[in-house]
This record gives structure tokens, C-alpha cells and sequence, in this order.
């Protein structure tokens, strides 16, 4: 790992977030669930395809951003497209899918792409594909006057071939208003048909009367969408499309017609799955989420279809819902290490000298006893709080981290902060809603 990876990781780990790349640096206890993952990944990605999904659950601190992170990366390396959501109250709506839609498309990362430029990359590198396989079979050139239209009538004709019942017109429409804007070199009318792809609703009506269509993407078709953008990336060569919906237990603060509408979206798409050819779906939630009857307990057809399973100590990691557990002493230390060891300094033997096992073996135990066991909330707070003593170290000679061994204020306040106790739950049937 060079130095600037390294850096980028600390930079964010200080900062109380996940880095984007170089988990495997520091990932410890969570081998078993992303070996699961990575046998997923395997499985839609060949033979025929078909989409799968699981559920990550885990309660504050389990690691399940972490996790979450570490498989997109390695699913880039594979060479999936990726997204990350996190559901939130206020910008992101599970019911409202049109947004979690949009923000999917927004937050699309490949190994050379980022957003909508990913999706413009597909489509560029599927047209390339479908021009050479003309040139070669069907004795035509890049100036005859008919190839533009056979190269429209042959991605047309795979888009039908591919999604069947679930083309749209309209879908049809704007790729082939992009692909005439692309010929034209009309870069912002382009532009404005990926934004109108991406579920975006600010698009121009010049845009839009150009490739023939009205309105926006609703919740009704957003799958429908997601399906067709689904088949460009397989058509352009891409492994497939791993979606990650963070954060799933805050629909457990809206409202019960807004819950009841998420519970029965969620089913949809846990049944559907198959269909979405070379698609891996994670959805995240604390153990409230999926055992309330607030959460997926209360739909009794979503709990039937991924209820966790649990035989005495034994969990299969096949099942749909996997676990994470909370840290122990001995993973506290054994990641403790390995950020040390990670941390880039110019002075390294000081680091190792002053910051040795003994005193990682201390400042772990000021924590697990500060928290009175509730090792779930530890994780950030203390890693935080590591590299916090890791910068001091490296910035004052004189400073002696073993006289500094007592758990910071701003620790405490969030513990109490995450501790906090959920809403009471309360039983109530979920009506069929349209989603």
C-alpha cells in the first residue's frame, strides 16, 4: 500500500468515516461475511446471471458501513458497477423510490467512472461494441448514410430482447435521443438525457421534447429503469451491479402508512430479485429493524422470505440475512495494530516505541471498561480516539500518552448519545401498497 492510500485512510478514519479503498489494511473479524460476499459476487456474475440478495444486520458499531464499504471496493475490483444509499428521513425515503432511484444512479462508481459518467461510459463503450460487430458482419462503414439507424435498430432490438416485458418507450426513446445528441456533438443535450435517466427532475423541456418524452421518472417505473440501465452495463461488459441501502432501521421512525408502504416495496424487490440479472443487493438494518413488528416482522410474507435463522450458537452465512457481531477486547486490539502499524510517520520507531502492545493492551481496556460492556458503540469512538494519541505522539516529543489514559469527554457524550433506547414498537398488520 503506497503512502497517499495510507494517508487517505487515516485522513478519514480521524474524521469518524469509512475510507473508500484499503480495508483489508485494518479489517478484522469480518472475514467470514465478506468471503460470503465475495461468493455472491461470483454467483451473479456468471452462469445465467441471475440477481441476488442479502441483509446486514447488526446493531450501532458492529462494523456494518465498514463492511458495507470493503465489499464495494472489492466488487470494483471485480469489475461490478456500485452504488451506496443510505435511507434517511429527510432526503431519502425508502417509499419514495423515484429518490432512492436517482440517488442509486448518482452514487454509481466504477473503477474508472463516478455518477452518471458510468452510465455515459457504458452506453459509449455498448455502442462501440455493436458498430464493430457491424462493420464486420453487416458491410457497412462509419459513413454510410444507413449506419446510424442499424446501429440504433440493433441496440433496440437487444434492449427488447433483453428486459422483454419491462421495456419502456420512453427508456428507448432517450437512448436513442442520447445516442443521436452523442453523433451530433451536442454535449448538454446529452447531458440532460443521462440526468433524465439518472431520475433527476430538472431537465430541460428542449431535452426532453427532442428525445420525444414527458414527465420524470415515478416510483412506479423506477425498477423498470433500474432493470434497463442494469442491462447496459451487462451488454457493455461489466460484471454486473452491487447495490448497498444503508441505514434501512430509520424508516422505523416515519410514520405507519410510510413504514407499511417501505415493508411492502422491500418485499417487492426481495421477490423480484432474480430478474435483475448480475445485481447483488445489500440492505442494512440494526436488529430492531428486522425483529420489531415495526420493521420486517411485521410483513409477515418479507419476514417468511429472510427472517434470520439461528441454531443455538450457529448461524449459516447462506441464509439471507448475515450477522455482524459486536468488537470484543482482542479484535480492539488486534485493529489497534494494525492502524499503528498503518499510521504514516517520519518518526516510526517513536511510534512503535511509545505506542507498543503493552499500551495498546491499556488504552483497549480503558475503553471496554469506560463502556461498561457495551463494546457495539465502541468502534469509531475508539479509533477516533487512537489516532487522535497517534497524531500527538507524532507531533510532540515530549508528549507521554501512558499519563493521558482515561476515556475523553467527548467519548462519553456519545455513548450516551447511542444508547439511547428505540421508540416502543407496536404490532400492526401492512396492507398491500403500491410501490
Amino acid at each position: 500500500m503506497n503512502d497517499e492510500t495510507k494517508k487517505m485512510i487515516i485522513e478519514q478514519l480521524r474524521k469518524g468515516t469509512v475510507p473508500e479503498e484499503g480495508h483489508e489494511a485494518f479489517a478484522v473479524g469480518v472475514e467470514p461475511v465478506i468471503n460470503e460476499m465475495i461468493r455472491n459476487m461470483d454467483s451473479v456474475s456468471t452462469g445465467e446471471k441471475k440477481g441476488n440478495i442479502k441483509f446486514l444486520r447488526g446493531n450501532y458499531g458492529c462494523g456494518k458501513t465498514f463492511v458495507s464499504k470493503y465489499a464495494l471496493s472489492l466488487a470494483r475490483e471485480k469489475g461490478f458497477v456500485t452504488s451506496f444509499v443510505v435511507v434517511s428521513p429527510n432526503d431519502t425515503q425508502f417509499h419514495n423510490f423515484q429518490v432512492v432511484y436517482h440517488k442509486i444512479c448518482q452514487n454509481f462508481q466504477s473503477e474508472s467512472s463516478k455518477s452518471v459518467g458510468v452510465i455515459a461510459d457504458a452506453l459509449d463503450r455498448w455502442f462501440g461494441m455493436i458498430e464493430e460487430t457491424l462493420l464486420k458482419t453487416e458491410n457497412l462503414s462509419y459513413d454510410d448514410p444507413k449506419f446510424d439507424e442499424a446501429v440504433i435498430n440493433r441496440f433496440e432490438t437487444e434492449l427488447v430482447s433483453l428486459l422483454k416485458d419491462d421495456v419502456s418507450q420512453d427508456f428507448l426513446s432517450v437512448i436513442r435521443a442520447y445516442f443521436l445528441a452523442k453523433q451530433e456533438g451536442d454535449i448538454a443535450k446529452s447531458g440532460q438525457l443521462l440526468s433524465w435517466l439518472s431520475g433527476s427532475p430538472n431537465v430541460s423541456a428542449q431535452a426532453k421534447k427532442f428525445a420525444g418524452i414527458k414527465g420524470e421518472i415515478d416510483s412506479k417505473t423506477a425498477l423498470t429503469y433500474l432493470k434497463g440501465i442494469l442491462s447496459i452495463f451487462n451488454s457493455a461488459g461489466y460484471k454486473g451491479l452491487m447495490i448497498i441501502i444503508d441505514e434501512m432501521e430509520t424508516i422505523l421512525r416515519e410514520r405507519r402508512d410510510v413504514r407499511e408502504k417501505s415493508m411492502t416495496g422491500l418485499r417487492q424487490i426481495t421477490d423480484a430479485v432474480e430478474s435483475f440479472r448480475g445485481s447483488l443487493w445489500v440492505f442494512t438494518g440494526t436488529e430492531e429493524f428486522f425483529d420489531s413488528p415495526k420493521g420486517v416482522k411485521g410483513l409477515q410474507p418479507l419476514h417468511d422470505r429472510i427472517g434470520f435463522q439461528k441454531v443455538g450458537e450457529y448461524v449459516s452465512l447462506k441464509q439471507a440475512q448475515l450477522e455482524l457481531k459486536p468488537a470484543n477486547d482482542d479484535r480492539l486490539l488486534s485493529i489497534s495494530i494494525r492502524l499503528r502499524d498503518l499510521y504514516p510517520s517520519e518518526n516510526k520507531n517513536r511510534i512503535n516505541e511509545v505506542i507498543s502492545n503493552d499500551f495498546l493492551k491499556k488504552f483497549v481496556g480503558v475503553y471496554t471498561d469506560g463502556f461498561k460492556g457495551q463494546l457495539g458503540v465502541v468502534p469509531r469512538i475508539f479509533i477516533r480516539g487512537l489516532i487522535n494519541i497517534l497524531d500527538l505522539v507524532a507531533e510532540h516529543e515530549d508528549f507521554d500518552p501512558s499519563k493521558e489514559l482515561k476515556l475523553p469527554e467527548d467519548a462519553k457524550e456519545e455513548l450516551a448519545r447511542a444508547s439511547k433506547l428505540a421508540d416502543d414498537s407496536q404490532e400492526s398488520p401492512y396492507a398491500e401498497v403500491a410501490f
